[in-house]
């Protein structure tokens, strides 16, 4: 078997989506219209969107001894994805995501981590042979720092590509994730969360990344929703505007454009980041277009061919 290109140390969530006309208000109780149960967790969703564009990946995570994780490793298998690193606790339940959708695409979310954080930095190194031979590797905040930062560092020594995507924001993060991080990816307010700076315009952003960069990591991104994203490295700026589309869901649509960053990373490094950002930010575009999470991720067949020259 091949080795993988793109490792994912990160979580496993099934997301439990409620769909309903708005969002209720604290303790308010509102019909919903539909509901479904679909696999999430940003690294889950990460490793699911980078191999439905081709990439071949593998996935280093804790799921809990129940249903839902059998039915996650499964999941990954359909995918396509190694699930040799993917460790069964008995000690936590797999994590859980109850999200709430409305009419107009917007989401909120509440995320229970159960077995995300019994990962440890042992199991972390349980995987160094396959982390050795990738050609990027992707992190995020849902799991412990103690894994996340054990990964980065055994990347680093590997003189493999970082990226990490510091989501959920927490304001207490090691320094050493960043300083360790190729690239550190953010979204508006996780920017403003470790840089205090209120992210609302493209210079905005600008400032934000400078901040982020000081802080040792040697480039950033910062996703803008709508406005697109922006690439900074202490010589550049570079701003990728959006594709204009009308959302049915976007949850997940961050994920999307990570493990498209991801894929391009590791398979088309020819091309420049501003051309890596502009597909990305198409196949995030597309994931918004239909309901659901992993569901929504494009295939490589189903996109178009310019996405993969």
């Amino acid at each position: 078997m091949a080795s993988p290109k793109v490792v994912v140390v990160g979580s496993c969530n099934t997301d439990l989506i409620s769909y309903t006309p708005r969002l209720p208000k604290p303790g308010e109780t509102i019909n919903g219209h539909r509901f479904s149960i679909g696999f999430g967790g940003k690294g889950a969703n990460q490793c699911v969107a980078a191999a439905r564009l081709g990439a071949k990946t593998a996935m280093v995570a804790m799921v809990g001894n129940d249903s839902f994780g059998r039915d996650f490793i499964q999941n990954f298998r359909d995918n396509d994805v190694d699930v040799s690193h993917i460790g069964v606790t008995n000690e936590a339940a797999t994590g859980v995501a109850p999200i709430i959708v409305n009419d107009e695409g917007e989401n909120s979310i509440i995320v229970v981590q159960g077995a995300n954080l019994k990962m440890t930095s042992s199991k972390v190194e349980e995987a160094e042979e396959a982390i050795e031979k990738c050609s990027v590797l992707v992190c995020q905040g849902e799991i412990t720092m103690e894994a996340t930062l054990a990964a980065l560092k055994m990347a680093r020594k590997h003189n493999v590509k970082t990226l990490m995507n510091a989501a959920p924001a927490d304001a207490g993060l090691d320094p050493a994730v960043i300083k360790n991080s190729d690239i550190f990816c953010v979204n508006e307010s996780e920017a403003e969360v470790f840089t205090k700076v209120g992210v609302k315009t493209v210079q905005d952003a600008q400032h934000a990344a400078k901040i982020l960069l000081s802080k040792g990591c040697s480039s950033v991104i910062i996703t803008l929703g709508a406005a697109g994203a922006l690439y900074s490295t202490s010589s550049e700026n570079i701003h990728v505007p959006a594709y204009e589309v009308t959302p049915v869901d976007t949850t997940g649509a961050g994920d999307a454009f990570v493990g498209a960053m991801a894929y391009y990373l590791a398979y088309h490094p020819q091309l420049t980041m501003e051309e890596m950002m502009q597909r990305s930010c198409k196949v995030a575009s597309i994931s918004v277009q239909a309901p659901g999470t992993q569901s929504s991720y494009p295939t490589k067949e189903n996109l178009p061919s310019y996405l993969f020259i």
